[in-house]
């Protein structure tokens, strides 16, 4: 087998775009992965892309002007790039393919003037809606209500406090602070969550994330490729999804997600231990999101992911460094994020974090959330092969 790297990430311009389409945003980001990498686009071999239409990654690659022969188009809301990560990381494993690129973007704020990603429901009928959602969204069910029922299980069942939710959106604000793209850099409280408007409860305003304009890419090649290349390669050393309902009423078990299965497959295929993590980069939907996965993935005991966060772990020189350029909750949240978190962790374990730079990181874990807490992916980084 293969060790495969990421050799390139690049960021287009944001968190505000008016006058950049999606498509815009996503050649943006591509064309500066390429030249992170020092790659020519000729060399890409494979695209993997997520969207809101179909055949989204045949429509990014034609843009593009890429004729590739490996396409990837899983779709499973913001967790899908840590699933493209995967696939094109087994594939580059085998031999299939050798070099991909996964992008996305999209101009959510600028196309719906909404700043809050509290999602939406169908009003007045659900016969668009899929399965079981169909009788969910007449009752008025929103996207933010579903986190609120789970945070509010784990609430009853563990004891957890809304202040604990608080500080997660806290130690986020604090990272954003030292991002000079992030979308708000202001310090902010407990107390500031806490009297946030109440959105849905227990969550309120500042527990939700952004909606932003923005576009992310990464580039994966084999080993031998990027030994060739201008930057120290990260290598992929695990990977693994899965998914344990889609609506919200089927969620078995609210207090627990796909992560306690997918995060211990992906360390064991790593080789490491949640001790072995030097910074964590979370898809922060909203603040309980991050308190859950935390617990499925041995960050925290299961129950006790309150105290864990409430005692500043999530912080720089903190036990977890977590979502080092502000997450979703203050920095960016063009629709779906989980693209950012494999661009952050690399840039982590390039040392090139800035002021908010983990020192000596060796072991980036990415985890991105899709859903109604439906989906997860987890992806295990290091500055070393396996």
């Amino acid at each position: 087998m293969r060790n495969v790297c990421i050799v390139g990430v690049g960021l287009s311009d944001g968190p505000v775009t008016p006058n950049l389409s999606p498509t815009m945003l996503i050649a943006q980001s591509f064309k500066r992965a390429l030249d992170d990498a020092g790659l020519a686009k000729g060399e890409i071999e494979g695209i993997a892309s997520a969207g809101y239409g179909g055949m989204h990654d045949v429509a990014v690659a034609e843009y593009l002007g890429i004729q590739p022969r490996w396409l990837e188009s899983t779709s499973v809301g913001g967790s899908s790039f840590e699933f493209h990560a995967q696939h094109a990381f087994r594939a580059i494993q085998a031999g299939e393919v050798d070099t991909v690129a996964i992008c996305y973007g999209n101009n959510q704020l600028s196309a719906s003037g909404r700043t809050l990603g509290t999602g939406g429901g169908a009003r007045g009928g659900g016969g668009t809606m899929p399965g079981p959602m169909r009788y969910e969204f007449p009752t008025g069910l929103t996207l933010v209500g579903a986190y609120a029922m789970a945070a509010q299980r784990h609430m009853h069942q563990y004891g957890t406090k809304p202040e604990q939710l608080a500080s997660i959106a806290v130690q986020m604000r604090e990272h954003a602070g030292r991002n000079p793209t992030a979308m708000y850099r202001d310090p902010i409280t407990v107390d500031d969550v806490m009297s946030s408007r109440l959105v849905a409860d227990p969550l309120h305003k500042l527990d939700c994330c952004v909606i932003s304009d923005g576009g992310c890419c990464i580039i994966l090649t084999t080993e031998d490729r990027a030994r060739s290349l201008q930057h120290r390669p990260v290598y992929v050393r695990g990977a693994a999804g899965g998914s344990t309902h889609h609506s919200i009423q089927a969620m078995a078990d609210m207090t627990t997600t796909a992560a306690a299965v997918c995060g211990p497959k992906a360390f064991a295929d790593a080789g490491i231990t949640p001790a072995d993590v030097d910074v964590f980069q979370m898809y922060d939907s909203f603040t309980y999101t991050v308190l859950v996965v935390l617990e499925d993935l041995g960050f925290a005991p299961k129950g006790e992911g309150g105290a864990f966060v409430a005692d500043g772990n999530l912080r720089l020189g903190g036990a977890l460094p977590t979502n080092t350029d502000g997450g979703g909750l203050s920095s960016t949240h063009p629709g779906m994020r989980g693209l950012y978190l494999l661009c952050e962790g690399t840039r982590q374990l390039r040392g090139e974090g800035g002021d908010s730079q983990v020192e000596g990181a060796e072991i980036a874990v990415c985890s991105g959330s899709g859903g109604w807490l439906s989906t997860q992916g987890t992806v295990v980084l290091g500055t070393e092969p396996l």
